[in-house]
């Protein structure tokens, strides 16, 4: 009893993880990127979307907006970032069919919409659609845990990340 009074140890924060994107949430193994498939960008999980809206995954800042448009970086208060990336070899696409609503350096709200995607015009392309939403930085991360299944941007309950504890 003592012990759980007085322990140091700090209790592990979880981050609740809105769907970033309607739509199917799969696997990264399921991402057609040996890259973000292997993990090697960062654990996480991927969205193959229905809707062409990305929205923000928790309330935190837009830490980064890649120029073309075609991903964006949410960091929550606890210095988690994820990295959401809208289809594969997107960024050859330099911004047709994308549309930012947002700006590095903008706080946002979990749930307000980030860009806007045409999911023909990615289609058209040659693109898949398949979206990752994985951990910038790898460390930040003791676990990823993902509920696979159909997803609605905005809701939670599919998608939680345990933080390393410092």
């Amino acid at each position: 009893m003592f012990k759980k009074l007085f322990s140091n140890k700090k209790e592990a924060q979880v981050v609740e993880v809105a769907a970033a994107i309607t739509g199917r949430l799969v696997p990264l193994a399921e991402v057609p990127d040996e890259a973000f498939a292997q993990g090697m960008m960062g654990p996480g999980a991927a969205i193959d979307p229905s809707e062409g809206v990305a929205v923000a995954p928790f309330d935190g800042v837009v830490a980064h907006l890649i120029d073309t448009h075609h991903a964006v970086i949410v960091e929550h208060e606890s210095g988690l970032q994820l990295l959401i990336h809208i289809g594969i070899n997107t960024v050859s696409m330099q911004g047709s069919g994308f549309k930012a609503l947002v700006k590095t350096g903008d706080a946002v709200k979990a749930g307000q919409p980030l860009i806007e995607f045409d999911l023909e015009a990615i289609r058209a392309a040659g693109h898949s659609l398949i979206s990752p939403v994985i951990v910038a930085e790898e460390e930040a991360a003791e676990k990823v845990d993902c509920q696979y299944g159909t997803v609605k941007a905005g809701a939670t309950g599919n998608y939680t990340i345990t933080l390393k504890q410092t």
